[in-house]
């Protein structure tokens, strides 16, 4: 629930921001700076940092006595603090820098890169505290506690909604408001999950010694895990650079359907890997290797049926959905239509871009991190390849499709390479699973298409009119699918967790 709080009340930011800025020169400014320290962010909160410590603090809550287990989140924060500061500085005083290495079309535009560069170092000692938030929502989900972490983007949304309310309208410039209510956030979430950290008697004070053996091992794995994870925020941030070089908006294009799509991949797919990953690292430290390979089972075959007609939503109700949310104040009818041609080829990856969540989790539950880093390299050369092969006749929208693309690449990948070493066993009946799917996402398809109409009646629409439609489109189609697949012969115990994962 507190998942699904945090990205409703994100898409009400979002909401917020693009009938405040819309898809101007400003907002492409905003979204770049921020998607820097945002990269960061992905690669600690959801990405490798977790991957590497939760696993190892996992092995030492199994193996080893409260004061060592203390220990080491004493060591890891101070560590982790002590690097922290260093970027830190380095990312203020070399915006200019990362502002022309990320977004060099902007160099044409002298008051855009002006901007950006300013917010930029607003918003850049985010990091910072994001980053030891992460850390503290390790320690919590290792513990169990996975309600705090989950809520805790909340407070980056509330801050954001407030600084584009009431901050924006006060400044000289108004998008830089975004700006400092990021930097606020940061604050406000790391001081939000100490008292859950000290119930836990785990809120410890940050030391640093170079020689302690918990932190090398959390060094060595954080390092590739780094790269493996985030290949899809890498690629992201290769289409902001492409996008830089395209026509005002593209950049606020890609921003806004990429977090249509964002959407149920937090709610569900970043749950779902957040959820297992313990168990999972537990699993394999006390050598039970049937019930790893069942919890992955699971896991996958519950992504596929909530994710495939999630991704078929969002593709054939693109324009509806983007045109119910955001047009209006600034955000015009023709970037609807942008918007939704980046958030088709996006939508088709949804599937990809879960999947890699969920599998990732198999090989750093297990401290291996060398796969997914030889995965991820192959897949972001893709990505750059098909980048420039499709931006000439596709613009932004050949940059969501290159991503989606290497997306599926990475996640065939990491798949296969599960199989191939013995990890995980596929339980029978996937082929009859996937044709029930087919079939339940073909009749899901057709009937939303019928059901959408043309777009200019969502256009002439009030608003009031198009959020009803849009619910009883939605609601209608997933009942559908829902009775569909019970048609089909599936039942809610098929996707019971199993006794594993419940323990």
């Amino acid at each position: 629930m507190s998942t699904t709080a945090s990205r409703v009340l994100g898409l009400v930011r979002d909401v917020v921001i693009a009938q405040a800025f819309g898809a101007s020169a400003g907002a492409d400014a905003f979204f770049v700076a921020f998607r820097i320290p945002n990269f960061l962010r992905r690669l600690f909160a959801e990405g490798a940092f977790a991957q590497a410590f939760v696993p190892i603090l996992s092995e030492y809550r199994i193996r080893r006595e409260i004061g060592e287990v203390r220990d080491l989140a004493s060591h890891v924060s101070g560590a982790l603090l002590g690097a922290l500061a260093i970027v830190t500085v380095v990312g203020v005083v070399a915006a200019p820098v990362l502002i022309a290495i990320f977004a060099p079309g902007f160099l044409s535009d002298p008051g855009k890169y002006a901007l950006a560069v300013e917010m930029v170092r607003i918003t850049f000692p985010y990091v910072l505290f994001i980053s030891l938030v992460a850390f503290a929502g390790g320690i919590l989900n290792t513990y169990g506690r996975f309600v705090v972490p989950a809520f805790t983007p909340v407070l980056l949304n509330a801050c954001l909604i407030g600084a584009a309310l009431w901050l924006a309208p006060v400044l000289d410039v108004p998008v830089i408001a975004l700006a400092w209510g990021v930097l606020a956030a940061g604050i406000v979430q790391l001081a939000f999950q100490f008292p859950f950290l000290a119930s836990l008697g785990m809120l410890v004070r940050p030391r640093l010694r170079r020689a302690h053996e918990g932190v090398a091992r959390v060094i060595s794995l954080i390092l590739p895990a780094v790269f493996g994870v985030s290949v899809s925020q890498i690629n992201l941030l290769v289409d902001t650079v492409i996008a830089s070089f395209l026509v005002t908006g593209s950049v606020s294009w890609l921003y806004f359907s990429d977090r249509m799509v964002e959407f149920p991949l937090g709610v569900f797919g970043i749950a779902l890997a957040t959820v297992i990953l313990p168990h999972l690292s537990r699993q394999h430290a006390s050598a039970s290797p049937a019930s790893f390979s069942d919890t992955l089972d699971w896991a996958l075959r519950l992504m596929v049926l909530i994710a495939t007609p999630a991704a078929v939503g969002l593709g054939v109700l693109a324009a509806p959905i983007l045109t119910t949310l955001f047009n209006y104040g600034e955000f015009s009818a023709h970037d609807v239509d942008m918007a939704a041609r980046s958030l088709l080829a996006f939508a088709f990856g949804l599937i990809a871009f879960v999947a890699v969540k969920v599998l990732a989790t198999g090989y750093f539950s297990r401290q291996d991190t060398r796969t997914p880093v030889r995965v991820g390299v192959v897949a972001m050369l893709s990505n750059i390849v098909l980048n420039l092969a499709l931006v000439g006749p596709l613009a932004h929208a050949g940059l969501a499709l290159a991503t989606t693309l290497s997306a599926c690449l990475n996640a065939g990948l990491l798949l296969r390479g599960l199989i191939a070493c013995g990890v995980f066993h596929p339980r029978p009946g996937w082929a009859g699973f996937i044709a029930r799917i087919a079939a339940g996402n073909l009749v899901l398809g057709a009937s939303l298409w019928m059901a959408r109409g043309e777009p200019a009646a969502w256009f002439e629409a009030e608003a009031a009119v198009r959020a009803m439609r849009l619910c009883v489109v939605i609601g209608a189609g997933t009942m559908l699918y829902a009775a569909v697949m019970l048609v089909l012969g599936m039942r809610p115990r098929d996707f019971v967790a199993p006794v594993a994962l419940r323990e």
